[in-house]
């Protein structure tokens, strides 16, 4: 839809920029009219792009995962004491 409305605005932009429909204008200037809708119209184009660009990119830490490992654990008591008389 952006890109079929960033079309439209072009092409009116470029009907009011250089004077193809002759209507009476006193109130705005058509040629600066023309100019502003040529401009939305290429940004009604290009932004969508830019902003699909940005989200596509990744940025940020790949995190592996590891399989656990068992280890046996081993108890060891040690007794430094007499032996009983």
């Amino acid at each position: 839809m952006t890109i079929g409305l960033g079309i439209v605005l072009i092409v009116l932009g470029l009907i009011f920029a250089f004077d193809v429909i002759n209507a009476d204008m006193s109130a705005v200037n058509g040629h600066a009219l023309g100019w502003i809708l040529v401009l939305g119209g290429v940004l009604a184009i290009v932004l969508p792009f830019v902003i699909a660009s940005q989200r596509t990119r990744r940025t940020g830490t790949v995190v592996e995962e590891r399989p656990v490992r068992r280890r046996a654990v081993v108890e060891e008591q040690r007794i430094d004491s007499d032996p009983p008389l």
